[in-house]
């Protein structure tokens, strides 16, 4: 098996007048339908209610923590807004953006030529399903909500007038000074009290219900339990016993990743996201389907939620005495379909099979190193080097490329003063990390970069460090290749149940290329014995690092490493080619489209476009782009695919 070194122009047939013309309508055709509906298909979809008297909660923009809520409204609507750009605009962003050799993606492991097609033309051309840790495959098949003597009646969600729900709202979201609520009680009943404290009760967490007399009439007061504190915690006296105390269910979601889906089903239902579990997150120009567990919220109140959002759907509902973990899970199923490929019939198969038989180098993906024109990884190994200047200058200094309009003026404003509130002043949303590290610089000043860093939350800062981990990793699997091909070789590591042992001189041929792992860069891992160790020591001493001594002064930082196989072989790998006319067609049924007794469309025998359609199983942390890479033999970045003209993820 021979390797195959990337090459630097992409695989893109030449463009007929017809080819151009067709473009040129499909583009029409999608900015016709933007105006239309305010989206196209290459653009974030975003969650949209019914009229209010058909939803629940018709406000979607009210925060559980009250003094943080206007300004993630605000910094929501401003990023939405901004995110209706041109693809013209954004092909423009994507001039400075990186390249695959930019991050160490240069070798390949099959033989056959490559071809060119499009991925993720449409968000619907790429379906994720997961894969549970028992192997089942998480599917929406079923709306149906498990029978529950106890459950309110359908009545709890109509009982309630909107003027009731703002009142309660702004009560529960402690908001004003009132310290209770009087709803009348009208056409007087012992049942329609029932359902009124039922409703304020489920509704609105957090709020106790009493009834009282008042001139002759009666009323529901609802009031605070136990002040601030009830928000937090979903009110435990009024959960069944014989009931598990989380609900799962599946997310069938429509470009959203996981924490906007969460974000938003927690503003719906008004309680924290803190409550909400998941074994992974998605893609968000996909559609996924994952497993999600919720304390004590009920399948009826999470299934009447499809009938208020647009892009999401929960069913399979089930109640467990367990919450979901991360990374319990086996992998993810993808259905992918590549556009308008060029390839021969016996390009396609030998691709296909090579990917099934041998498989792909298991980089990181483009994802993992950002978009912009400064990488992730630059600002990880600033932070390894302990040279916080360099952290807050990458993070806050104007950069090529085009930019939300914000942006570059908060980065020019700190380039001109190097004052935090200036530059502030010109950022509206401050959820940004730029925001989050200016309010950082403005509360402990210039010269304590390390806590003002400290307020970004803890998961981005240590993307950071760990896409410098994944830097060094893809350039170091690029040069074992080279090196030594797809064999193993003695002084290789492999692991024995979760230890890494080197590959000695008289056992080599009882290991495969499958079976050689390599670090990633940390204190507690050890190297190859041979030239990629050296390679590795000789990376890190360029950065000014280390690799003896990669434990920080501050803990977060410090790298333990760990190990990853270098080629990896997919599952239940499936494929086949589909003619068609209409680019905007979808060419396979989602769960939904079953669901919903959608028929698939008909397809032309001999269209005027060709499409692959394949199917394959991944295990957890690897990247469905990297294995279509191999298929293709294309770079997968997004400054290389918007030179193909192809609508791409933002």
């Amino acid at each position: 098996m021979e390797t195959v070194e990337m090459n630097s122009v992409s695989l893109k047939r030449p463009r007929s007048e017809d080819d151009v013309a067709n473009a040129d309508e499909i583009k029409r055709q999608k900015i016709s339908e933007k105006s239309k509906t305010g989206n196209d298909s290459g653009q974030s979809v975003e969650t949209v209610t019914e009229q209010p008297d058909k939803c629940l909660l018709e406000d979607t923009k009210n925060e559980i923590i009250p003094n943080e809520e206007s300004e993630e409204q605000e910094d929501e609507e401003l990023e939405d807004s901004d995110e209706d750009g041109d693809p013209e605009s954004f092909a423009d962003m994507m001039k400075h953006g990186l390249t695959e050799s930019d991050v160490g993606i240069t070798k390949f492991v099959s033989s056959h030529k490559g071809f060119s097609g499009i991925l993720k033309e449409r968000y619907s051309d790429f379906v994720v399903h997961e894969i549970g840790k028992d192997g089942r495959v998480s599917h929406l098949d079923d709306f149906s909500v498990p029978v529950d003597d106890e459950d309110p009646s359908e009545e709890t969600f109509t009982v309630l007038s909107d003027e009731d729900k703002r009142r309660l709202e702004e009560l529960q979201l402690l908001k004003n000074k009132e310290t209770s609520v009087a709803i009348e009680v009208i056409e007087d009943t012992k049942e329609k009290r029932t359902v009124i404290h039922q409703a304020v009760k489920s509704l609105f967490p957090g709020l106790e219900t009493k009834t009282e007399d008042r001139d002759g009439k009666k009323y529901i007061i609802a009031y605070h339990a136990a002040g601030k504190k009830a928000l937090a915690n979903p009110r435990k006296h009024s959960w069944p016993k014989s009931r598990g105390s989380y609900c799962h269910f599946v997310l069938y979601k429509e470009n959203k990743d996981t924490m906007d889906a969460i974000n938003v089903l927690s503003k719906f239902l008004r309680v924290k996201p803190n409550i909400f579990s998941y074994m992974g997150t998605k893609d968000k120009r996909a559609i996924t389907v994952q497993e999600i567990a919720v304390l004590r919220i009920t399948a009826q109140r999470l299934a009447h939620l499809n009938k208020c959002l647009m892009n999401f759907k929960l069913g399979n509902f089930s109640y467990k005495n367990h919450p979901l973990k991360l990374g319990e899970l086996q992998g993810n199923h993808f259905t992918v379909v590549l556009r308008n490929i060029t390839g021969t019939d016996d390009q396609i198969e030998q691709a296909m099979h090579s990917l099934r038989e041998i498989g792909f180098i298991n980089y990181y993906g483009m994802q993992r190193f950002g978009t912009t024109a400064v990488p992730t990884y630059q600002i990880g190994r600033a932070i390894l080097q302990n040279n916080w200047n360099e952290v807050m200058d990458l993070i806050l200094k104007p950069r090529p490329g085009a930019e939300k309009g914000y942006l570059v003026k908060c980065r020019e404003e700190w380039a001109k003063t190097k004052d935090p509130a200036a530059a502030l002043k010109k950022l509206p949303v401050k959820r940004c990390v730029e925001g989050q590290l200016l309010r950082g610089l403005l509360k402990y000043g210039m010269k304590n970069i390390i806590s003002a860093f400290g307020i970004i939350p803890r998961n981005n800062r240590l993307m950071y460090i760990h896409s410098y981990q994944s830097y060094v990793w893809n350039n170091m699997v690029s040069k074992r290749i080279e090196e030594y091909g797809l064999r193993a070789v003695p002084g290789d590591l492999t692991l024995k149940g979760a230890t890494a042992v080197h590959i000695e001189e008289g056992d080599v041929d009882n290991y495969t290329i499958h079976d050689v792992v390599m670090p990633l860069p940390g204190f507690d891992v050890i190297y190859p014995k041979h030239k990629i160790g050296e390679a590795y020591k000789e990376m890190l001493v360029a950065d000014n690092l280390d690799i003896n001594n990669m434990r920080h002064k501050i803990r977060d930082y410090s790298l333990s490493g760990a190990y990853r196989k270098i080629i990896i072989r997919p599952q239940n790998v499936s494929w086949e080619v589909v003619a068609y006319d209409d680019p905007r067609i979808p060419l396979f049924s989602t769960d939904l489209d079953k669901l919903e007794g959608k028929p698939l469309p008909v397809l032309p025998t001999d269209g005027k476009f060709r499409a692959l359609k394949m199917e394959f199983s991944l295990p957890p942390s690897t990247y469905a782009t990297m294995a279509i890479r191999e298929v293709l033999k294309m770079d997968t970045s997004i400054k290389k695919q918007t030179q193909l003209n192809t609508t791409w993820l933002r």
